[in-house]
Order: C-alpha cells, then structure tokens, then sequence
C-alpha cells in the first residue's frame, strides 16, 4: 500500500442525530427532514407513506437542524448549525427541486472553551433571533430584521457555566430563554433571561426555579395559550410558569427525546433510554395548567429524535438500534401495546468491531459488523450486491432465450416457461407437485428456435421465429393466424408487446406487424442501409399495451435509432462510436423518467434520457458492465421496475433518488433472464447460466444487502474461526437481578452460517471482555479463541486487573484450556511469530504458549515494553509492532529474537487521541483519531541521524466526519484480477455513525489524476448551504487545522458520474481527456466497494 490514499464511503450514515417537520417544499407539503450527521435527507408525507425527495451530503457534522418560518412566507426554512461553527439557512426552490442558501455564516470565536454538553441551537418561536450556545459563559445571538434577514451576530455573558439545556419560551413580548443548569455543588435550577436586542445583553426574566430533581436534563417550551416550560427529570416531570408548578412522579429512566404531538403543546411524546415510549398529558381548565399525566404506549428503539407527522404516525429516529416509523393505535395490542411498527429503517451504527469474512467461499468479502447498543444491539452481515435465492434449478445444455407466458391476459400468475435453443422450443410447466415438466403448446412451432414470444391482447400468445409469426390462442392453444417471412429472407431478430410485432430480416428490412383478435396485419415495411442488430418495442408511453417508439440498433455504423410508430418514420439517430455493434436494446422508465438503454457486444453499457413524446435522446452516458455482450431484460420487485442486465458479470440496474445505479447480482455468468411469477414460485426469475436454468427471487435491489441478528444485547468485539466454521463475541447484557437493574458480560459462541447461539462463556461480577482473537501457537495444531478481559470497579479510575482467557471449541462448545491473570486491563490481542501478543494499560507484553510436565498448557509471560499512556491498539507485521496509545499517537515497537526484547524504534511526537490503528505496508501506518481525522505516518528508515530515525514522519492527513471504531485489511468486492481496481489494496473501516467506508492505495500517477480532477470537481459541484469543501476536509483538531494531504475524497470523486452531460464534458475538457475515458477511470474506482 502507498502514501497516496483515496477514502469513500461505501455505506452512508445511518444513525439519526435529528429530524424535524414542516411545510418545507410546499406550503401544502408536509416534510420530515431527517439529520444523518453529515447528511440530510428530505421526505414528503403522502398517504402512500414517507416518499424520499432528497439526500444530500452536508460538509460538517450537523449539530443543529430546525425549521422555522420567517414573517411573511408561505413554507419553512431550515437553519443548519454544524459541529466546526458554521451556519447556514436553507430554502426549497419547488421549479428546479433543490435547496437554495438564504444566509450562510461562521460563528466561532477566538477565544472560548467549546461546551461540555454539545452544542445548543435554538430559534425564537416569533422568528426575531437565532440563539447559540458553543462556549461555555457565552450565549450567541443572530437577529432577524423586519424582513428576515438574518443582522451581525454578537455575544452575550452567560453566567451559568454548567448549562445543560436551553430553550426559547412562547408568548414572550420580548425574546426570553430558559436556562437550565447545574452549579457547583450539583444542584440543579432553572432560570428565565429577557434577550434586549438593543442593548445586546440579559435581562432578568419573568421567574425562576431553584433545587429541581438531580437528574433533571431535558427542557420542553409549551406553546400559547399555557405556555411555560416542562422539565424532565430522572424521577419527576415538572410543569412550571410563573404562576404555577405542578410535578409528576415517573420510574427512574433518562429521557431521551420528545415529539410535540398537538400544535398547542397539551401532549408530548417521550422515549427514554430503555426504547420505551410514554404520553405526557398536560391537564387544563382553558388557560391554566391543573396536573400533568404520563401514559405508558410501548416500545420502540432507543430514540434520539421524535417527530409527530400525522394521524397518530410518528417518525422514531434512532442512534442505537434502527429508526422507525410507528403509528399509536387507539386500542392496545394483546401485549399491552399501542405502538405499530409500520417501517423499519436499516441503522449499522454505531459499528463498535467487525471482521471481514468470505463465508460464501467466493471470493468476495463480507463484513460481519457489531451494530447498535443496549436492547438494540445485533450482529449485521454487509455484502456487496444483490444475491439470488436459488428455490429449483434443472440441468439444461445451450439455452438461447427465456420467456415467461400466462394462460390469459388476466392471469395473475404465470403459468409457461419457453425456452428456446438452437434448433427447437421447449415449453416448461409446473405441475401439482411444483415442479417444472415438459409440455407444449399446440400452436407453437416447436421445431425452431423461438426469437421472441409474449402475452398479447384478447387472451392470445405470439411466437416468432426464423420463419414466421404465429398468433396462438392462449385458452385453446390452437394457431389462429401466421405470418410467412417471405421466400429467401428469414428473421434474425425481433420483439414484441401485447399488441405490436417488430422484426427484422437479413439486408436491413424492418417489418412492423399489429396483433389484432385472431388476427396478425402488416402494417408497414421500410429497408434500411444497414444490418439490424437489435430492437425494442417496450410500452413505456401512456398505454401499457402500445407502444409509439421503436427503439433500434444497427451493424456498420453502430448507431440506435429511434422510429415512431405505425409509420417507421426515423426520429432520431445516435453514433455509438467505436466498433462493437449495439447487441440489446431497452426503452424503460424509473421513478417517472424514460430512458434508452444501449448495450453492445463488450460489456459496455449506454443509457439516454429519451422524450417520449419526441423521441429525443439527451444525457447519453456510459458505462462498463462486463466483458463480453448484454442481454437487456425488465423484471419487477416490491411493485418496482428494474433492469437485469445478463452478461459475464451481471448486473441490476435500478433506480434511486432520480439517479441511476448498478448493482452487480452474486452469480458467475448468466447469459438470459426472464421473470417467471408463478403460484408457486412468486415474483421469481428464471435463469440460464452454464448448462443449468434456475429459478430463485432476488434480493432487495440495492448496492449493498445487509442481514440482521439481533442480539437483544450489546456485541463489542467480534471474531470468525475458519476451523471451526464459528463467530465468537464479547457482549454485554442487562439483566435484572432482584428487581436491581445489572450488566452481565459473556463471550458467545455462534454459528457462521446460521448465527445460532452454541455457547456461552460467563465472565465474572464486573468483568468486560475488551479483545478476541482466534489463533494458533508455535508446536501445536489447534487453533483456539483467545479472550482479553478487563475488572472494571466502580472505585478505580483505569482497571487494575484483567484475565487472558484461551477456549477451544470442541463439539460446539467453548472449553476453557488456559487463563492468565494481568494488572490491567486486556485491550488488544494479536497473534505474533506463534506467541500472543498482549495490549494491558500501558505495558506491550509478550507470551510464549508453553507445556507443562502433566500435558497441560500455559501463558508464560517472556517480554514486554512500557511506555504508553494506554496501549489501546495494537498490529503487528513480522517484527513490527504498531501501537496506537490513548493520546500520544502511534509509535512502532520491534521484538529482537536474539535478546528476547521488544524495543520502541520510533514515535510519532504529535498529540493524538487514537481510536483505530492499521498497517499500510512495512513503512506506512495508517491512524483515526477522536477529532474525527485520518493520518499516515512513515518509518524514516534512512534518517541521518538516530533522531530523525527515532521519528514517525506525518505523510497525510485528512478529516473524515467520521468517528472510526475499527479498520481491517480485507474487499467488500470480487477483486477481479482482469480490472484496474482489482490490483488496488484496500482498508474497510467502520464508524459510529454507521459508516462501512474504504481506503484505497492508489499509485503516484493515478493519485496526480484524481487529485487533479478532484480540484476541478470542487470548483463545480458546491457545497450545500455554502459549506467549503477544503475547510471540511482539513485536519482539524484543538491545537491546529492544516489542508488534507495525500488523502482524496472518493465520495466527491465519484459524483462526477452524477454530473449532467454538459458538466461532465466541461470538466474532461480541462483535464485533457474525453468524457468516456473519464467516467471509465472514476467507475473503475466505484468497483472498490
């Protein structure tokens, strides 16, 4: 691996940090806006369900999202606050569907020590300021004007140092907020400041409560007419104005968010840190509170947002388990519920440990990740692609073409499977034992190779092969009518729909027939110049049973033309370029746009937005599939159409967010497809590969599957023996225990194929288990697990004792074969020269695994190295030892053989708080550290002198977003050896935030390149709301922000292929190469992940 490193995501930001609701792009419309840390996203509230409008990157990691309504508009505005002090103020354009900055700002200041709590962003409900809490002792305000617009900033002192929440209350003549916060003896008080906007300072406000619970945290602002506020705390809920006070006793529980259910704030729901969901009720005669009541509804995830939409529907967003969408029912369940679970959206985070494993055996990774925490903890399997259920296959040699047929038009089912080879035509039915058998269709030629047939109008099936076309009766299976190509030509290729023929002849002759009932009429015969390669009829207009385009490909000058039809009159003519001729064509539409797919005889693949009314082709793009030809087909899944394009790697090709992808399907080579729902099979797809057709359904369509199993507790370390064909973990668990609630930790043993529990290993009171590894050791056959552990006392600040545990697995069972006591804490195992290497607190020690005079085994402890603050990460390569400390960076260790010693032979000097380290290569070594930033640093093997030997040297840097838990050496993709990318090394890692994303080592002149086009891309692809791409990506920690270095942004590389057509042309331009050339080098990258 290399200095030069291209990062992308190949698994965005799952966990939701905010979410909100309002008209935002409508005045009618009614949208959740959904914060993903560095993403949003945009819903609309239709009654089919929330229907995604938009998901952008944002360049900051979102610490604000709120909607507010300046005087005198019609729709929401969204202000976004991020973590690094920027600001900005969105708008929804409705004609050209995007976000448009209304304001944009920075609001650090030079002096100023950032909040404990997080950051506070907060809007007045009367829309005359935006109130910022970022430093401790200062309160910032933005003003709006009459029209607004939002005024210059200023501060104002805060005297409350430890503020734990604020909030601006309604009904205010003047702009007022609530502070709640806690002083230094503990305790907990609540206070109200007027904001004088002239005078730029506080005034006292209206009243105050002092002494609240303990744990109160949580402010809550009630609309007009009651107003006041609502504090929420451990064990009471209070409702407090001026005038009145009312509480409410509550079982002991942290609240996590709220959701307002009614504009005037009498109900709210509340989620606290167990998932479970409660109504808070405030009582009241017209204007004035009497009580406050508190109805348990159910559970859900943990929630770290709650928005109200509509109807009893609420948005539950999540950070620990996945988000959902619930509706609360009327009545409960048999369970005692009123919580429906209507959706569940898929959240990886936070990923805390994952291993890389090809459980399929074919060469391709998958990623087994621990996901989520508390109740909602799982284990998720991450791969690539889309897989095929295999429910029958038959052995068949040569097949030519697939297609599914109905017994009448009705039919919701399909009955027939034709298929077709060289010199006959095979029908397949199933019979009632559900099995696929011969039989045949009387009015079929079955002596010919079928080119196409198809279900047409009246009950009646079309047949077309070399010789003829034939109309069958689909209830009689009679013949009704034939049409005789005529005497020296035969067919070479056709297509269909249910009331149209297009078929072409040798010498370039097109033929367009029409299906009446019984009936088949020629309408209309032109000759072109050229050979015809091939055509497509797809409906795709207003009736989905005619169509008024044919689509057409041609030898000799490679073009795809455009006829409309009865008439055959040429509308449209594209050069392919290029010598490979157009092998299939497709007219389809995905998410209300048509386009024109073009697939020609090496794998590449174009696509063109195409007009139906004018049959004009614009936007044409192209990319590389495979290696050898394409076969184009429509098949539908969840009530959606998507394309299956058959070839040496295939591929679906779907559609989302009004932009197109390419997923590749997890099977070697297929050469035909067709959709075949039958009763028995539904919404399956028939598929021929070498020598067998298969029937199976196909996966959800999209890039990556994942899998979930959830745990019901917290996985924190994960790891796969091959041997054993076995997952082990290290989880924790909350139990309870006389009524007292207490974690239990244990390590778990499961099956790789079915993830079944097999074992369980109790570890002690207090006990965490902390690394896991399977491994073997010098002089001895068996592979075992090897757990590190630490005693984590409530008294002790850092663990003064830990275990080394070694199992084995023996008929599914883990059996304790050795433990070793430590004085610390077991952070990081590794398997080193067939020793174990050892992370405890802050020594590097060294094992040897040796036999005792009975037989038995033991950890003998023959070396260590001191030196670290906390050795928390630890890889090894050969002699090499990489050590990534709590805060002093990485620094590399070596072990000498001869002496028996592991030495330090060089640090890096900076100040680091590290949380995952890797090996590129023998110099290179790669770091995450808690500011959310990558680096590499570099062994200085020909330093002149032992200092700068003694020296790491920082060769790049780079801010990621991203909080990394865990890197690994591994691909998410078959790395196949004939491509670019496949010679590429590669790094998964996960984060927090849900984040599967990949680093790459790219060669000198490929970085040069990339850096290159990078630099244009930023100059034309502009951040959402003004945000700078270079200050987002610069390393930034307390002490310094330097520019990213040696680090590319693969996810802003790869949005060039999102380009339009005259964006993409302007930026090949200044590089110096053509569009397809271009968009070739920056595909060939997508296939890293």
């Amino acid at each position: 691996m290399s200095v030069w490193n291209y990062v992308v995501t190949a698994h965005k930001p799952t966990n939701v940090t905010h979410s909100c609701v309002g008209n935002f792009t409508g005045p009618q419309e009614l949208n959740l806006i959904i914060a993903k840390c560095t993403r949003i996203e945009i819903h609309l509230l239709t009654p089919q369900g929330l229907q995604p409008m938009l998901d952008v990157p944002i360049y900051g990691r979102i610490a604000t999202l709120e909607l507010f309504r300046p005087h005198g508009e019609a729709q929401d505005f969204l202000f976004i606050a991020t973590e690094r002090y920027k600001f900005c103020v969105l708008h929804w354009d409705a004609e050209t569907s995007e976000l448009v900055t209304r304001a944009m700002g920075d609001v650090s200041d030079r002096i100023g020590r950032p909040t404990d709590n997080g950051q506070i962003g907060i809007i007045d409900p009367d829309c005359r300021l935006i109130g910022l809490h970022l430093y401790d002792g200062l309160f910032k305000v933005i003003p709006f004007d009459n029209k607004g617009q939002l005024k210059e900033a200023f501060n104002i002192r805060l005297e409350e140092l430890q503020v734990l929440d604020i909030k601006f209350l309604y009904g205010c003549s003047k702009p007022t907020i609530v502070v709640l916060y806690q002083d230094n003896k503990d305790a907990r008080h609540v206070k109200t400041y007027e904001v004088a906007l002239k005078d730029k300072d506080f005034v006292e406000g209206p009243w105050l409560q002092n002494n609240l619970d303990n744990g109160a945290g949580l402010l809550i602002p009630v609309p007009m007419p009651l107003g006041g506020v609502i504090i929420i705390g451990e064990e009471t809920i209070v409702y407090c104005n001026s005038t009145v006070f009312k509480a409410v006793p509550t079982r002991p529980s942290i609240t996590r968010a709220y959701g307002r259910v009614d504009p005037d704030g009498s109900r709210y729901i509340l989620s606290d840190n167990s998932g479970l969901l409660h109504l808070l009720v405030i009582t009241h005669e017209k204007e004035r509170v009497t009580g406050l009541k508190i109805e348990h509804l159910g559970e859900t995830s943990v929630a770290s947002t709650i928005s109200y939409l509509d109807n009893a529907v609420v948005y539950v967003g999540s950070s620990y388990g996945d988000s959902q969408l619930i509706k609360l029912n009327m009545q409960p369940d048999a369970k005692g519920s009123y919580v429906e679970v209507l959706e569940r959206y898929v959240n990886l985070g936070p990923i805390v440990d994952f291993c890389v494993v090809d459980l399929e055996r074919q060469g391709q990774g998958q990623v087994v990740t621990c996901s989520g925490a508390y109740k909602d903890g799982s284990l998720r399997v991450v791969r690539n692609g889309i897989g095929i259920n295999e429910q029958a296959s038959v052995e068949l040699q040569g097949i030519k073409g697939l297609w599914p047929l109905r017994c009448s038009t009705n039919d919701p089912y399909d009955t027939f499977l034709v298929v077709s080879f060289i010199n006959e035509t095979r029908v397949l039915a199933m019979n009632m034992e559900d099995e696929l058998e011969e039989t045949e269709i009387e009015g079929f030629c079955a002596q010919a190779q079928t080119l196409f047939c198809q279900n047409a109008i009246n009950d009646q099936l079309v047949q077309v092969t070399s010789g003829s076309v034939r109309l069958v009766s689909s209830t009689s299976r009679e013949l009704l009518d034939e049409w005789n190509a005529p005497s020296g030509f035969s067919v070479n290729v056709a297509t269909a729909n249910a009331s149209q023929v297009l078929l072409a002849t040798a010498g370039g002759h097109l033929v367009y027939l029409e299906i009446g009932v019984g009936k088949l009429s020629e309408v209309k015969h032109i000759q072109l110049e050229y050979e015809i390669s091939c055509l497509d009829i797809n409906p795709i207009g207003e009736t989905s049973s005619y169509s008024s385009l044919a689509a057409v490909g041609m030898w000799t000058d490679m073009s795809v033309r455009m006829f409309s039809l009865p008439g055959l009159d040429l509308i449209t003519k594209e050069c392919l370029g290029g010598e490979i001729i157009p092998r299939s064509v497709l007219l389809c539409t995905f998410e209300g746009i048509s386009y024109l797919l073009c697939a020609l005889g090496d794998g590449h693949l174009f696509n063109f937005q195409l007009n139906v009314k004018t049959g004009e082709l614009t936007d044409r793009k192209k990319v590389s599939l495979g290696t050898q030809p394409i076969t184009l087909r429509t098949f539908s899944s969840k009530d959606t159409t998507h394309v299956f394009a058959a070839s040496d790697r295939p591929t679906v090709i779907y559609s989302s967010n009004k932009k197109l992808l390419y997923s590749n399907v997890n099977l070697k080579e297929v050469s035909h497809m067709c959709p075949f729902n039958s009763a028995a099979f539904p919404d399956s797809l028939a598929i021929a590969k070498e020598g067998e057709l298969s029937i199976g359904t196909i996966d959800d369509i999209q890039k990556l599957h994942i899998r979930t199993i959830p745990l019901g507790e917290h996985a924190r370390r994960i790891c796969h023996q091959e041997q054993s064909r076995t997952f082990a973990i290290c989880s924790m668990k909350n139990c309870l225990v006389n009524s007292e609630e207490t974690e239990m930790h244990f390590v778990r043993l499961l099956d790789d194929q079915t993830f079944d529990f097999q074992a369980a290993y109790a570890l002690d009171t207090f006990e965490y288990g902390c690394s896991i590894l399977s491994c073997s050791f010098s002089d001895d056959t068996n592979v075992y697990y090897c757990v590190g552990t630490a005693y984590v006392l409530p008294e002790e600040n850092e663990p003064t004792k830990g275990r080394i545990l070694v199992f084995i697995v023996e008929d599914g069972r883990l059996q304790l074969i050795a433990e070793k006591e430590t004085k610390g804490a077991v952070y990081s195992l590794n398997e080193f020269n067939g020793k174990l290497l050892a992370a405890i607190n802050q020594k590097i020690q060294l094992y040897k695994w040796m036999q005792r005079d009975d037989g038995s085994r033991e950890l003998q402890s023959e070396c260590g190295h001191h030196g670290h603050i906390l050795a928390l990460y630890v890889q090894t390569r050969g002699d090499f030892i990489v050590v990534g400390d709590l805060m002093k960076s990485i620094s590399l260790l070596m072990y000498k053989h001869e002496e028996g010693a592991i030495e330090e032979r060089a640090r890096d000097y900076n100040a680091n708080w590290m949380s995952a380290v890797e090996i590129l290569d023998d110099d290179i070594y790669l770091g995450a550290e808690n500011n959310f930033n990558l680096f590499t640093v570099r062994k200085n093997s020909e330093g002149a002198t032992d200092e700068e030997r003694g020296r790491l040297e920082v060769v790049g840097e780079y801010h990621l977003g991203e909080f990394v838990n865990r890197f690994r050496h591994g691909s998410l993709v078959m790395r196949l050896p004939d491509s670019e990318s496949g010679k590429i090394p590669t790094v998964i890692f996960g984060t927090v935030n849900g984040v599967i994303g990949v680093v790459a080592s790219l060669p000198h002149d490929q970085y040069l390149f990339l850096e290159k086009l990078q630099s244009n891309l930023v100059k034309v692809i502009k951040g959402v709301g003004g945000l700078n791409h270079e200050q987002w990506r610069s390393f930034n920690n307390e002490k310094k922000t330097v520019d990213a270095r040696n680090f590319l942004d693969g996810d802003l590389i790869e949005s060039f292929l999102d380009l339009n057509r005259n964006r993409m042309e302007e930026i090949a331009r200044v590089m110096g190469v053509s569009v397809e050339d271009l968009c070739k080098r920056v595909e060939e990258l997508t296939r890293l992940h």
